[in-house]
């Protein structure tokens, strides 16, 4: 299990607050927890528990395993895409069923790919 690396997590949880246009306090509001308790875990002097990660995760609309993972609760696992899943989730341009329809696409490409079903091998898998 990696270490804890509770400034970059902090950085990482004030970047999507600020991406998805809530102050500190209005973030803290949404997570249920106190202004001053989120300020300190965002200046990287406090260690958030699993189950404030998965309230901030709430409030901010990204999966807690992002935030497990950004805390080193979680290992990144292969190919999950968390990145892009948080960047969709957190897009203040789109609304929530347009994101869950890009995540359906790209689930369904992934399992695709994870099957061995590329676009290209379909004309390789027929005899000449």
């Amino acid at each position: 299990m990696a270490s804890l690396n509770v400034g970059s997590l902090g950085e990482y949880i004030r970047e999507q607050r600020r991406n998805a246009q809530y102050s500190l306090r209005q973030l803290a509001e949404a997570a249920g927890v106190s202004n001053p308790y989120l300020s300190q875990i965002e200046r990287g002097l406090r260690k958030p528990s699993a189950e404030i990660l998965q309230q901030i995760a709430k409030a901010l609309r990204i999966s807690a395993e992002t935030l497990y993972v950004q805390a080193g609760i979680l290992e990144e696992r292969r190919g999950e895409g968390l990145e892009l899943r948080a960047s969709i989730l957190a897009d203040p341009l789109i609304n929530e069923q347009q994101k869950q329809a890009l995540l359906a696409v790209y689930d369904a490409f992934l399992k695709e790919n994870a099957a061995g079903k590329q676009p290209d091998d379909e004309d390789a898998d027929e005899a000449p």
